[in-house]
């Protein structure tokens, strides 16, 4: 359990550190996603050792979901004011996230098969 705790909690902070030191404009625990999910395609992490821990994270997650709730809660109004851009923000990383997801996919089938 702490073994995959670890490897999961030092990817994120992998992710933090190299988006700090290299001045990434993207969040650090993306960074950090990509890192453990290229470490896992390539074996260098077994699927093994965070299963469990991933699993018990998923299954867990609407308690995540309550500081951004209280977020929306507290500035509903600048939100409400910014309605516009947000949704077309929404609706366009949306889009990107489906095709890249696509792509990703296709390419990973394409090595397999």
């Amino acid at each position: 359990m702490y073994k995959g705790l670890a490897i999961i909690f030092g990817f994120l902070f992998l992710g933090e550190a190299l988006v700090r030191m290299l001045g990434l404009p993207i969040p650090g625990n993306v960074v950090g996603m990509i890192l453990l999910t290229l470490a896992l395609v390539f074996n260098v992490v077994k699927l093994e050792d965070v299963e469990k821990e991933a699993e018990l994270l998923v299954r867990n997650m609407s308690v995540m979901f309550i500081p951004p709730g209280v977020g929306i809660v507290l500035y509903w109004g600048l939100i409400k004011s910014q309605a516009m851009p947000i949704f077309v923000a929404l609706i366009v990383s949306f889009f990107v996230t489906m095709v890249l997801t696509a792509k990703f996919v296709e390419f990973l089938r394409r090595g397999r098969g």
